[in-house]
Formats: C-alpha cells, sequence, structure tokens
C-alpha cells in the first residue's frame, strides 16, 4: 500500500489541535496503522487530547499480546481514554478536554475501523464513494431521526456538536465497521475540517482522478481550504497497490 498524511491549519484557526499518525509497516501485532484525531479544549487542552491519545494508543498497541484487530484497538482506545480523562480531571486548565478518534487497519482483504467522534473514514474503489463511520454528532443524530435534512445539517449552527469523544468521560464507547478492500481501493480518514469543507461529491471526484496519491491528498486540503478553511484539516489517504 502506499499514503499519504499531512495537516493543516486551515485559514481561521489560530492553532492546529488535529493529530494523525500513519505507518504501513507493523506496529505490535498489527500490520499498519492510521489514525486521525480532532482535538478540543481551551489553552492548548485540545492539541494535547489529539496527540496524546495517538500516543497512547501506538504505546499499547506495541505492548498488546491480542490477536484480533478489533481488540487490539479496543484496548488502546480504552487506554487512551483513561489516560486523557484522568488528565482532564487532574489538571484545571485541561478539564472537559477529549478528541474524536477514526482508527484503521488492513489485515489480508479486510479493513479494520474504529472511530468516535465525527472524523470520518472513507472508501472509495469502482462502486463509488462509501463513508463507513457514523459521525457521533447532535445534527447528524437528527438526521438518522429525520428531523433534518443533510443540506439542513451541514450547514446547522450545531454541526460541531459532538456527543462522543474520547477523554470526556471515564468509559468510552467505539463503533466498529470492517469492509472488504482489494486492488486500487483508497481509504480516506480526515477530521470534519475536510468533510465540512467539501461535499461527498467532491471528494470522490478528487479521489477519482488518475494522478498518484501525494497529489490527491493535497488536492483535498487545497480544496478545503479554498472552500473557507474554517477548521484545521487533516488527511490520511491510503490505497492499495
Amino acid at each position: 500500500m502506499v499514503y499519504f498524511a499531512a495537516s493543516d491549519t486551515g485559514r481561521v484557526r489560530e492553532q492546529n489541535e488535529d493529530f494523525s499518525f500513519a505507518t504501513d509497516r507493523p506496529i505490535g501485532r498489527l500490520d499498519n496503522l492510521f489514525v486521525v484525531c480532532d482535538g478540543m479544549g481551551g489553552h492548548n487542552a485540545g492539541e494535547f487530547a489529539s496527540e496524546g491519545a495517538v500516543r497512547r494508543m501506538i504505546n499499547t498497541i506495541r505492548t498488546s499480546r491480542r490477536i484480533d484487530p478489533y481488540d487490539i484497538l479496543s484496548d488502546s482506545i480504552e487506554a487512551a481514554n483513561r489516560e486523557i480523562h484522568e488528565r482532564s480531571v487532574d489538571d484545571p486548565e485541561k478539564a472537559g478536554m477529549g478528541t474524536t478518534l477514526v482508527a484503521a487497519t488492513v489485515r489480508g482483504k479486510t479493513l479494520y475501523v474504529a472511530n468516535v467522534g465525527d472524523s470520518r473514514l472513507y472508501v472509495h474503489d469502482r462502486r463509488g464513494l462509501l463513508q463507513v463511520t457514523k459521525d457521533h454528532s447532535y445534527v447528524e443524530e437528527m438526521v438518522r431521526k429525520g428531523l433534518l435534512s443533510p443540506e439542513e445539517a451541514r450547514f446547522h449552527r450545531d454541526r460541531n456538536k459532538i456527543t462522543r469523544a474520547v477523554g470526556v468521560l471515564d468509559e468510552v464507547r467505539i463503533d466498529f465497521f470492517d469492509i472488504e478492500v482489494s486492488y486500487g481501493t483508497q481509504i480516506l480518514l480526515c477530521s470534519d475540517g475536510l468533510s465540512g469543507m467539501l461535499l461527498d461529491e467532491q471528494i470522490e471526484r478528487i479521489l477519482s482522478t488518475g494522478v498518484d496519491v501525494k497529489s490527491r491528498g493535497e488536492t483535498l486540503i487545497r480544496m478545503a481550504n479554498e472552500n473557507g478553511g474554517r477548521d484545521n484539516i487533516t488527511v490520511v489517504l491510503v490505497e492499495i497497490d
């Protein structure tokens, strides 16, 4: 596989509270690992939460004796949740901090995905673009209940309110997904600084171009900035080669 990973502060925010990790080499008992986090909290707490969650995940994965990818991801996210929550309780300046998290690993022909919050994972193949994860957000729950249309949700004033995050509570609820992948499949992990600035149709059009993975990833970030860049933009793009 080949991959591209980058983060951009955007055109509005003064600091970048996103954090990502990407490797196509084995880490612990996982063959590869890709993660995107989007932190929240004042006094740099969001930056601490996103980076701290990723680092705790990695340390847990490296020492895990588990076999199943879901077990490994689950244990590592729960460990990250405990660490971030404990720090938020102990340090008044970090009270209430947390982070979204989307993580993925490929084993054989299967993509294993875990997510908390509204950072997303998409898969793009010959069938088109598929959003695999489901946003844990106030407006997305209203969409699922039929109270808002997707277009109304996109511009709703509460669109950034999330209903789940790593580190906010002493326990975390994680969603898991698996999907078959094959030659040519693209896997996109991103923060809402990308998905909030580009329509799915725009993302699909960029991923369908014949250029290399790096160029596609850079184009996604550039287009998000051209559309307003209202938030930090993080992209991890993986292609099965």
